[in-house]
Parts: C-alpha cells; structure tokens; sequence
C-alpha cells in the first residue's frame, strides 16, 4: 500500500506524487483528497470514496490519499509506503515568512482543546512559534483569554483554505484574535 499526501490545497501535488497516482489502480480517501487528486488518475483508475478511516482494511496494492502530508497529523502511521505532500503547515510558515526551525506543532485535531491551548501557552512562553491544526470547532477565544491571562503578548495569525482561491490569512491578538470564517483554518502564534 502507498499513503500518499495530496498538498492541503489545489496544485500542491508534488512530482513522486504525481507519478505514483498516475500508476494507481485504486485509490482510497476523503472526498476532499480525491477532489485533489482527480485530475492525474487514469481513468480506469478505481475511486473509493472513505467517511471513516479508525477500521480501513485495504488491498496491497491500494493507494491512500491524505490531505496536505500524511506525517502531519494525517495517516502515515498506517503500514506502506509514505509519499509526503505539501502540508498547511508548510503553506502558512511560507505565507507569513517564517523559519520552520522554529515550530512547535501543537495537536489540535480530535482532542481535549485545553490540553492544546496550555500547550500552546507554553510553547510560546518558551519561544516558539505554535502551529496549531484544529478541528473545526476549536475555541480560538478559550486560546486568546488563556494567552491574556498569563499576559503573553504574541500575534495569532488564521490562515484559511490555504492554497484554495478562497485562502485568506489575518492576524490579530490576543485581546483582538481573528475572527474563524471557515472550516478548513490552521493556527500559528508567536512572537513574530
């Protein structure tokens, strides 16, 4: 099996991407995925559309698309082969110019938001710059009152649909935070 990353947003496919769905004979993954990969599969190329991934039980020869990169939060961890992607963590440190050597990737996605917003805080403290991948529902508000509270002056910066023509990236702070339009957002924030 391959687990290949798809790019977060259109065009994002890189070459060892490109070629290894052009071979595919079928594929496996969201519809979003799919939608971003469309247009190089070959059109005897099986398309298998997936709501839940927890029990996927593939074929050996099965191709599995993650959206951005399959080792940021996404399905490397599975048995195969894994080709990387363009991740929205790579988009948005581009976007803002700012140096990757100083991330701190706090998980976001389908847990407790607490534990994420104190990570957050204190990576911050620490120096770093958070990217934060959500679900949909995260409270950026519980993030900005916990930044006031330990008096934390940093910039929070919402980046949305990244690499779609709908992306939109705005900045604000803790006591002025951005306000989230879109279900498809990352978070990054520091001192910059």
């Amino acid at each position: 099996m391959k687990i290949v990353g798809v790019g977060c947003g259109p065009g994002l496919l890189t070459e060892e991407a490109v070629l290894a769905l052009k071979r595919a004979r079928r594929v496996y993954g969201s519809r979003r995925a799919i939608e971003l990969a469309q247009k190089v599969l070959s059109r005897s190329c099986e398309v298998h559309e997936i709501r839940e991934f927890s029990s996927l039980d593939l074929p050996d020869d099965a191709v599995l698309l993650s959206t951005g990169d399959p080792m940021l939060a996404g399905l490397g961890d599975r048995s195969g082969e894994v080709i990387p992607g363009i991740s929205s963590l790579q988009l948005a440190f581009a976007r803002l110019r700012l140096p990757l050597v100083k991330v701190a990737l706090v998980d976001g996605h389908s847990r407790d938001p607490g534990r994420a917003i104190g990570e957050t805080v204190e990576e911050v403290r620490r120096g770093k710059i958070v990217f934060i991948l959500p679900d949909p529902g995260f409270p950026l508000s519980d993030l900005a009152a916990a930044l006031m509270k330990e008096e934390i002056s940093c910039t929070i910066a919402l980046c949305e649909d990244l690499g779609y023509l709908a992306e939109r990236i705005c900045r604000g702070t803790p006591e002025n935070p951005p306000e989230i339009r879109s279900r498809l957002f990352s978070l990054v924030i520091g001192r910059f």
